[in-house]
């Protein structure tokens, strides 16, 4: 089997069982991350966030499947979170396509992408399914995302 494949695997493994220790240690230091909800996230940035998430995410689960090489370095995969947005009560289902770059059993790179739109209409309601796909309601959404980060880092002293 392909590194880049059995890494990502162990990934959606970890994460399933909310093992953020290791999550975390699949990462490189230098890890570059992306996703619609909190754009450009940077070494322990991408660490903390998916401790915050795992943290708030009480009905958290996910599945995933279809995880593949591209070649050498990087693979793809899809994954579904369901789980209950906080801030509003409403139940999400969140289908994710993944990307990662795989550097000697260390993901160097991760995007994840997913219908913003789609996801505020669920997350956020009558609101997010009327303005989910304004650049206004994505700027929001980022900076919210991020400010929560920075209290959980801040608060985690990370």
């Amino acid at each position: 089997m392909n590194r880049g494949v059995e890494t990502m695997q162990s990934f959606y493994e970890a994460f399933q069982k909310k093992d953020i220790k290791a999550m975390q240690a699949l990462y490189s230091d230098s890890i570059v991350f992306s996703d619609p909800a909190f754009g450009l996230l940077e070494g322990n940035e991408v660490k903390a966030m998916w401790a915050m998430l795992l943290e708030s995410g009480k009905d958290l689960k996910i599945e995933f499947r279809n995880i593949k090489a591209v070649d050498e370095e990087y693979v793809t995969g899809e994954w579904t979170a369901y789980y209950t947005f906080s801030k509003t009560g409403n139940k999400v289902v969140n289908h994710i396509k993944s990307f990662m770059r795989v550097h000697e059993g260390k993901i160097i790179e991760h995007s994840d992408a997913f219908r913003l739109s789609t996801w505020a209409a669920q997350a956020l309601g009558f609101k997010g399914w009327l303005f989910g796909w304004t650049n206004f309601l994505k700027r929001s959404v980022q900076k919210q995302a991020r400010q929560s980060l920075q209290r959980y880092m801040e608060k985690n002293n990370l």
